[in-house]
């Protein structure tokens, strides 16, 4: 029988890896966004022509996951606890997003690949939250 310890290590083992985990697919998700026209499916990029669309949409990126990267990665306990609480609840509301957007005529995802990468993210989410209620405190706590 394992120890309260043991139990709450292999919950805080299994909730980080599903983070990790569903952040990279994020983040392998956004690459294959480029091919699939991601970028036709934002509102406010749908509006331009597709270089210049394809354009906004590629640089967007890099502030966005600059300033991901340092909240989740925060030396502060209290942002980065928080920050991954919202970073795996996004990745569950983008692949509801996905969903939702599925049936337009511009959405492109139709790949094997794609829907892994995408529902695959929300599945971590989703890990995250349920490893997080079973670890018991935020993951700021080590």
């Amino acid at each position: 029988m394992r120890s309260i310890a043991q139990h709450s290590v292999a919950s805080a083992i299994v909730r980080d890896a599903a983070f990790y985990l569903g952040i990279a697919l994020l983040f392998t998700h956004e690459l294959d966004a480029m091919p699939n026209h991601e970028w036709r499916m934002i509102p406010v990029l749908r509006a331009f022509s597709d270089p210049v669309g394809q354009t906004a949409f590629l640089l967007a990126h890099v502030p966005l996951f600059a300033a991901a990267i340092a909240f989740i990665a925060s030396l502060n306990p209290h942002t980065r606890a928080l920050a991954r609480a919202i970073a795996s609840g996004f990745l569950i509301f983008h692949a509801a997003a996905h969903v939702l957007f599925s049936g337009q005529a511009a959405y492109e995802f139709s790949s094997v690949i794609s829907a892994s990468l995408i529902y695959g993210a929300a599945l971590c989410g989703i890990g995250y939250f349920v490893a997080q209620k079973i670890h018991g405190k935020p993951d700021s706590i080590r």
